[in-house]
Parts: C-alpha cells; structure tokens; sequence
C-alpha cells in the first residue's frame, strides 16, 4: 500500500501544493485525492479521517492520519531518511527548518492579500505597507540562505529541500500579483515557476473553470510567466 494524500483545487490551494510537492519531488509513491474545496464537501470527504479537517492530510500506508503540511514533511523525513527531504549539513538543515516554521506561521499580509492563484498575472496590484513589510522579512531570510547554503544554485540548500516546497506558493504569489521582488528572489520565483513538477501542477489546475473564480479582482491581467506543460 502507498500513502494517500487527500489535496484540494490545485489552481488555488497553496497548503496542497506544499504537501503534494513534498511526495513529488523525492519521489515517495502517493495515491492523490481531490476533496471539495470549493464545492463544499471539503468535511464530508475528510469524515472519516478525524480530526483531520484541512488539505493536505495524509494518511500512511498503515493507515496513520498526519495533518498539517509542516508534521508531513517531518513524517516523511522521518520515514524516507534516503530522500533528503530536508539539508544533509546539520546548520543547513537548522537553517531550512527555521524557514519552514516561520513560512507555517508566519506572513499573513501575504496570505490575506495575495492568495495563491495560479491563472494569471494581476497588473497593477497595490502593494500594502504590512504586505511590503512581508516582503522585507521573506527577503531577508532567503538572502542568508542564498549566500551561506545554496552553493550559487537555484534552490535556498543547494538540493530541493522542503523548504523549498513550503516556499514553493510564495513564488506563486510573488509572480501572480507581479510583487516588487530583488533580482536574487525574482531568480528564485522563475526556478519554482519553470520546475517540471510545479508546471504540471499547474496544467492540472488549468484544466478546471470556475464561475465564480475564487479570490478574483476587479485589476487587468497578462498571462503567466512560463507556460504549462
């Protein structure tokens, strides 16, 4: 038996891409399923998996329940210590989980005001004062990882690491709502955005139409950066 992981609309839900991104990218065999986020059976479809009542839940091939993206990427590290799912150098990895934890709790300008959402580029987006502080933070921590762990490559640890999963729909973000970045962070969002795996999640999330669209502005829009598979 595989592990499932029970998702939600891959165009909008960020916490999925996260927890999907941590099977895909160090190749742990899942059975994907898509619960209604939006159509509202979200707590019917996750019923029997108590208290689980987000997207990502996971549920192992023994037939244990882990929600929260931040204690699957523990279970699976724990479990695939072959995968390198977080840095093998013991300061990396301090480092990485540090980003990781603060990622979990931590910027909620750029949540609220920027959810993730994957069909276009908004023009013209007003840049909050609490949103601009957000992006002084996540510059901040990403510039020690850029210059102290990545080796000059294009992840924060050199390998794909979860922490770069967890930042995974930040870049969305960065890139959707055309937010004023530096060219190291801008660099950072084009490696998410030109990943193989991310480009495949988001050709799946083009393939559903919404009416109404979720968390939609009344702002013009451009297409994407980079193109789908």
């Amino acid at each position: 038996m595989s592990y499932k992981l029970f998702i939600g609309d891959k165009a909008f839900s960020s916490w999925s891409l996260r927890g999907w991104l941590l099977f895909e990218k160090f190749n742990i065999e899942v059975d994907v399923k898509m619960v209604g986020l939006y159509d509202g059976t979200m707590a019917q479809d996750l019923a029997s998996f108590a208290p689980a009542r987000l997207v990502p839940t996971v549920v192992t091939p023994e037939g244990w329940v882990v929600g929260e993206s931040s204690a699957i990427a523990e279970t699976l590290a724990e479990r695939h210590p072959e995968a390198g799912i977080w840095p093998a150098d013991p300061e990396a990895r301090t480092y990485a989980r540090w980003l990781v934890g603060e990622m979990h709790a931590g910027f909620s300008a750029l949540r609220s005001e920027c959810p993730m959402q994957l069909l276009h580029v908004y023009e013209g987006f007003e840049v909050s004062e609490a949103l601009k502080s957000d992006l002084t933070r996540l510059e901040e921590l990403l510039t020690v990882a850029f210059s102290k762990y990545s080796s000059g490559g294009p992840w924060l640890f050199g390998d794909y690491s979860a922490a770069d999963a967890f930042y995974a729909p930040v870049a969305t973000r960065i890139a959707g709502y055309d937010l004023p970045v530096s060219e190291r962070i801008a660099a950072y969002v084009r490696s998410h955005l030109e990943d193989d795996a991310f480009r495949a999640w988001r050709s799946d999330g083009l393939k559903v139409s919404y009416d109404p669209v979720p968390y939609a502005l009344d702002l013009p829009t451009k297409s994407w950066l980079v193109a789908v598979i």
